[in-house]
Order: structure tokens, then sequence, then C-alpha cells
């Protein structure tokens, strides 16, 4: 039985699984956690690595870090998070996190630049502070020194991998600081705002307009393209955390996940490109050759958390609340944004509810239009994919959100599409093992 890895890193923790490459099916798994914040040292990621790996490894030697017996690997991690690598291969400052909002300013300075009819044309994208590009702008405009010394860009999977492969300072490495030696994939590099889907290459004069001059970026690896580490494992390139999940899931043009996390994210596996200049769509790429359109909100499980504390009761209880109230919550409406919006634009806004009368307003009918209220905002990114074209005939539905009775039995009302729950799992780190599985029988 050949194994391979998948590894996801993500805001939160480090996951890895072991696979059988025929099958998939979950050999081994480990994990560690990562430290809290939007800023953080990329070396506790490595740490966390290796510790899931040998985690992973239970019972077996950890020589070789936890890699002995597998005939290949692979990382997903979190998407547009900034690591600035000097000329010796050492970080320069901590990362800079998508959910690190101090660029948002640079964000609009870009559009100001450039425009966001051309930067979407151009990359896909309209820079946020959630991108790297806005980042990097933001380093160039507040901490300047740190910005010259920048010899080359990565995001967190391309330098775990560079990492895991056996490159890093002189000090710290085998292989020694070969910055040419770092890799992404389409999906990660289709989230920086300086990389166009539709050239497959990179956008230097985005890119020097944000850090100040040129830099070495991650070479793009094709779909199942490979490297291979220092013991000769093939290395698939990884994929950021949406399109890793994507694969996991094996979605295929037609279906749309909708992720309910702590924010909710919406995404299709599509064909053909998107190009949206209002940025509510962001036309990245996935990681077998398409493409991945996505919304984000912000407002998710959140507000069932929220409301669930309102009324006193546990999410099981909720659930069974909201499923005892008709549709439409007796007139009852929550408009859910707690912590303003991301989609629509909208980072002011408060939650609200109305149509509350002596009728209306009982615990089943809140119940309802938190659930409802809460995948109608979900709903509208559905609707934002609809309108640039994009086909949508089944959503399927994960998250920790996606566990609730009342939102698996709601969904289809509010999506108006058949909607499937797939078995909870780390589908970013099994689309990642997929991967690794397809490039060690090529």
């Amino acid at each position: 039985m050949a194994l391979v890895i998948g590894v996801d890193s993500s805001t939160q923790s480090c996951k890895v699984v072991v696979t059988d490459a025929a099958t998939g099916a979950v050999v081994r798994s480990g994990r560690a956690s990562h430290p809290d914040g939007t800023e953080v040292d990329p070396a506790a990621w490595w740490v966390a690595l290796q510790s899931a790996l040998a985690d992973a490894s239970t019972g077996l030697s950890t020589r070789g870090g936890g890699l002995e017996d597998v005939a290949a690997w692979g990382i997903g991690g979190q998407q547009h998070g900034m690591v600035v690598l000097d000329a010796e291969g050492r970080v320069i400052r901590p990362a800079l996190l998508w959910n690190d909002t101090r660029s948002a300013g640079a964000g609009a300075d870009l559009i100001a630049e450039f425009g966001a009819d051309a930067l979407a044309q151009r990359t896909g994208l309209v820079p946020v502070a959630s991108f790297t590009i806005t980042k990097l702008r933001w380093l160039r405009d507040h901490e300047p020194d740190n910005a010259a010394r920048v010899a080359a860009v990565a995001l967190p999977h391309d330098w775990l991998t560079w990492r895991l492969r056996g490159f890093g300072p002189a000090a710290e490495s085998p292989r020694g600081p070969v910055l040419d030696e770092l890799v992404t994939d389409r999906s990660d590099a289709s989230g920086t705002g300086y990389w166009n889907p539709a050239t497959g290459g990179y956008d230097r004069e985005l890119l020097i307009a944000a850090l100040g001059h040129d830099a070495v970026l991650p070479r793009v690896l094709g779909p199942y393209e490979w490297v291979e580490d220092e013991a000769g494992r093939r290395v698939g390139s990884g994929a950021g955390d949406n399109a890793g999940a994507a694969l996991g899931l094996d979605a295929q043009p037609g279906d749309v996940v909708v992720s309910i996390g702590t924010s909710g994210t919406v995404f299709a596996v599509s064909e053909e490109r998107t190009i949206d200049p209002s940025g509510t769509v962001a036309g990245f790429a996935d990681c077998t050759g398409r493409f991945l359109p996505l919304v984000a909100t912000l407002n998710a499980a959140r507000v069932l958390d929220a409301v669930a504390r309102l009324l006193g009761v546990d999410h099981t209880e909720l659930s069974r609340l909201a499923l005892d109230a008709e549709p439409g919550a007796g007139g009852l409406t929550l408009v859910p944004y707690f912590e303003g919006e991301r989609t629509p634009n909208l980072p002011d806004a408060t939650a609200s509810l109305t149509g509350m009368t002596l009728t209306s307003t009982t615990r089943e009918n809140v119940a309802r239009a938190a659930v409802e209220g809460m995948l109608s905002g979900l709903g509208a990114g559905l609707e934002a994919l609809r309108a640039l074209g994009v086909p949508l005939e089944r959503a399927l539905l994960i998250g920790g959100g996606a566990q609730s009775e009342a939102v698996r039995m709601i969904a289809p009302q509010v999506f108006g599409i058949p909607v499937e729950v797939p078995e909870p799992g780390e589908y970013v780190a099994l689309g990642a093992a997929r991967q690794a599985g397809i490039v060690a029988s090529a």
C-alpha cells in the first residue's frame, strides 16, 4: 500500500492526514495548534508542522520528519499571508495573515492608481486588506527598511513546502537558501493580487508598485506537476485552502461549496474565468486547471452562536426551535451583520431584527429568523456567482454550521438548488493528499 501525506496549515492549526494513495482512506492523522493573532512568526508554523507530522507517525520512527514511509506529499494552507525573505532565506518580519486589516488603505491606494476595472482584468481581484499585494504596499509605506531587504515573497504554503523540501537559511537547512526553489500553485498565486489567471504569469508591474522593487516569486507549478524533496519523494504543488477543500470534496463544475465557519465562503468550480470589477466575487483559480470564483462573508456560524446565547439554549435546541417555526418566521427578518459585512461591503453595518409583532415574536420565530438570515447572507453569494454566469446545480454544505439540522433542512429553500452535506472531514488536507496521490502514480 503506497501512502501519501496531505497537510492543512490553517490560521488556527496544522492538520496532517496520511492516506492510502489508491483509495484515499485515512490511515493516520496528526494535529498541532498555531498561535492566535493576525501577525505570526512563520517559525511557529514550522514547529507545528513538525509536531503534527510526528503525531501522525505514532508507532513509527520519526526519523525524516514523519515522511519516511510515504511516496509523496503536499501542503494546503491559508491564503494571502505575506512571508518575506531576505537573500539568505531568513524571514524578515512576522507574516501578515489574511485577516490582518492594517493594509486596507493600501488597497484603496492601489485601486486609485490602477483602477478597479483594470485590476480585475489583470488579476481577477480588486485589492482589499486580505490580499498579499496590499500587505506588500503597507510594508513599503510603513517599514521601508524591511521592504528594501525583501529578496523573495512567499505565501504560507509556499514557504512550508520550501522548508520541508530541505531549503531555508544555511544554518538551519541542508539544501540552503535557494530562493529559486520556491514553488506554489495556481490557486494560491491567484490570491496574491499580482498574478494573471488569463496568462498564468506574474504581473511584475503590480508587484513593483506594491513592494517598490522586483523580487523572487515562487514558480507556479501546473496541475499535478511536482518537485522533489531531499530524499527524492515527489511533492505536489499544494493549494490554497478553498481550492484544497474543493479538491478534497471532488467538487465539479456545477457544484458550489458553502462553508459555514466563523466566517462564510461560497465558491464554485467553473470552467470559465470570472471578472467582477465590483470586487464582490474574487476570481480565483483552482488547483486542477479550472477556476474557483469565491465570495466571502463575515457573518456565518457566529450568527447562530449569538442567537443561541440570546435564547439561552444550545445549538441542538436552537435547531429544534427553528424547525418548529413556519418558513418566513412569521414575518421576522434578521439582517445578520453583527460584525459589519464584507459581502455586501458594509464594514460599519450592524444586525437588526424587524417585523416584530406580539404574534411573531416567539422563541421559535427568532430561531428561524437567525437560520434564514444567516443562510440568506450566504445566498447572496450564490446570487453574485449566478450573475456572472457561473453554473450552480448543487450546493455542498461544509463547516461547523453545516452540522445544524435546521441549517441542512432550510438551506435548499433559501439557495433554490439541491443541498448535500458531506461527512465532516479535513477536506483541505484530504485535497492535498489526493493531489499527492495523483503525482505519486504519475
